[in-house]
């Protein structure tokens, strides 16, 4: 992810950084019995710190070969609390105000908060995210909590920071100073470790220092990104995926894309699907999934309706020449069967005089089918012409298999009609699962599924409507790793999205969210560790964002790459003056637009 060539930085004494001083540890050890001497020991400690700075360390490397600046030599406050994944320290606000002038932009936002300070624990630094401050009792003293972030091993000879990892495995003791992280340590904190990865960006606040995501624990935990409207979610999304198809051009990506954005992003490097030539068969749904489309009773009346179709579904398929040779085969197979055939079955068993109930639920049946087989926008999923035996066709099709190239599809369903959009995602959705379950001896290659406007398929309880999209995707997040399955949700609102499902995605990036239920509902979902970059999720610029989780070595936050006009989303936002500016054309763009109103599907 970055350059592996690190300065020299100096080396410390142990016994002075873990506050060794007699006065100010045995300040900080004591019991405190009033605020006024709480805020002694913590003025004395930071006094103590200071002094501590002004000393030559032993074993100190020769300032002339030390590229690191006073700043990043000196303390800036103290450990007053350890409690387990946090702490709490205290920071002098003059070595503050003193850092912030630095040239390295790390070491000047030292001590504020989403910055990153160090301790010295025996051999090892410990590295810490701030997560929030408060003024002291005196105005020369800030208090600020820190969540851990991980260790590095020090190099005796350089003082090098290297073999960083997350976790802790000593803590520090209340009165260990706390210093700056510079560019350089951050620069080995992120660097790669080995493990296949793609940039995306730049760490912030470093100029430098590249950001990088591990692609093995990006999908195999599954990530969500999350961001408001108009904080470049779709570019940052497409940045992403074409890093990922630059990395593996054999790989498998579907993108379910409702709204026709991604398809001049993808152009060149994918296969992009839509109504026009889709061409999805009926029979590969599911009996759930014909449900969904060919019954429109309620309660009661809906059970019957159920039964009534499961009952000549598995007839019009049995009918079928492949169905004999395969024996044995269930309402749910995919076995292509014609819609005349159901048709007529409907109307035989509608026509019996023993039948349990009156000819209603077979007449609405019946007219929904009519209607569906005689309606144009349909033809791209119920056509006569798709009743052929295509499925190997078309799972090689929409799973890019072989990819020759382009390893994703873009399956624009913006122009399928709006009652069978949630069955059509459901299908592929579905498709995806039931063909990693059944390549299990085959050893498939994984499949990434990107779902755009996910809390659509997969709400809240508040809203969802038991459809078999929010099943089938929820079953992909809770068992899709073991049959090599990623999903990728992108989504504006996350409080809409189901939480069972977001908690299963190992990679969060969140970008800026204005919605206060959106903040508190990501907040829930992020690991401890994070805490420190959540509270900026409000203060976010455009394209960027915060990663936690799997696919980082620790939280950060990232700007993203600025992407080629040609491999970006259509979903810029109209300029409203520019183009009320403009005059001329209208009436004959006008009549373009109501002809292919008028033509649909």
């Amino acid at each position: 992810m970055s350059d592996m060539n690190y300065d020299q930085f100096r080396t410390f004494d142990p016994a002075k950084e873990q506050g060794a001083q007699p006065p100010r540890r045995s300040i900080l050890r004591e019991s405190p019995t009033s605020a006024e001497e709480i805020q002694s020991g913590i003025e004395e400690a930071l006094n103590g710190a200071q002094q501590a700075a002004q000393q030559p360390a032993i074993g100190a490397a020769d300032p002339a070969t030390v590229p690191a600046s006073d700043n990043a030599l000196q303390p800036i406050g103290v450990v007053l609390e350890i409690a387990g994944s946090s702490s709490q320290i205290a920071i002098d606000l003059q070595r503050l105000n003193e850092c912030m002038e630095d040239a390295d932009p790390s070491v000047a936002l030292a001590g504020q908060v989403g910055s990153q300070i160090k301790i010295r624990v025996g051999q090892t630094w410990l590295l810490a995210s701030v997560r929030n401050q408060k003024q002291g009792r005196s105005e020369n003293s800030i208090i600020a909590n820190i969540d851990f972030l991980g260790e590095g091993q020090e190099e005796k000879l350089t003082g090098k920071l290297h073999s960083f990892k997350r976790g802790v495995t000593r803590y520090p003791v209340p009165g260990a100073l706390i210093y700056p992280a510079t560019t350089q340590d951050l620069r080995q904190v992120y660097a790669s470790d080995g493990r296949n990865a793609i940039t995306i960006g730049r760490v912030y606040p470093t100029k430098d220092i590249r950001a990088g995501l591990y692609i093995d624990a990006l999908l195999g935990r599954h990530f969500a990104l999350l961001g408001s409207t108009g904080t470049g979610k779709s570019t940052s999304t497409a940045l992403i995926l074409h890093r990922i198809c630059e990395a593996a051009p054999e790989g498998h990506v579907i993108m379910i894309d409702p709204h026709g954005e991604y398809s001049a992003a993808f152009r060149n490097t994918g296969v992009i699907l839509d109504v026009s030539n889709l061409q999805m068969p009926y029979w590969l749904m599911n009996f759930e999934e014909h449900c969904e489309v060919l019954l429109t009773g309620l309660g009661n009346e809906r059970q019957v309706d159920a039964d009534i179709l499961a009952k000549c579904l598995l007839a019009a398929r049995s009918k079928s020449r492949l169905a004999g040779t395969l024996g044995k085969i269930t309402v749910d197979s995919p076995i292509p069967y014609l819609l005349s055939d159901l048709s007529n079955e409907i109307q035989t068993q509608m026509g019996k005089l023993d039948k349990s109930t009156n000819s209603a639920p077979y007449m609405r049946i019946k007219t929904k089918l009519d209607e569906i087989k005689s309606d144009p926008r349909y033809q791209f999923m119920f056509s006569g012409m798709l009743v052929g035996d295509t499925m190997t066709d078309f799972l090689c099709r929409i799973f890019r298999m072989p990819a020759s190239g382009k390893p994703i599809s873009i399956i624009d369903v913006s122009g399928v009609p709006s009652d069978i959009t949630s069955t059509v995602v459901a299908v592929l959705s579905r498709l995806v699962f039931d063909f990693a379950i059944w390549g299990r001896e085959e050893k498939t290659s994984p499949i990434l599924l990107v779902c755009e406007e996910a809390h659509r398929y997969v709400p809240s309880e508040k809203y969802a409507d038991d459809s078999s999209v929010g099943r089938v995707l929820s079953r992909i997040a809770k068992e899709g790793r073991k049959y090599g399955i990623s999903l990728g949700l992108i989504t504006q609102r996350p409080s809409d999205l189901a939480e069972g499902v977001l908690s299963q995605c190992g990679t969060i990036i969140s970008m800026r969210l204005n919605n206060d239920r959106d903040q508190a509902f990501v907040k829930a979902a992020m690991p401890e560790g994070a805490r420190g970059f959540l509270d900026s999720i409000p203060a976010l610029r455009n394209r960027e964002c915060i990663i936690c989780g799997e696919g980082v070595a620790i939280p950060i936050r990232v700007s993203f790459d600025t992407l080629d006009e040609s491999k970006r989303p259509a979903s810029e936002d109209p300029s409203f003056v520019e183009l009320w500016s403009k005059s001329g054309g209208e009436e004959d763009a006008v009549e373009r637009i109501v002809q292919r109103w008028r033509s649909q599907g």
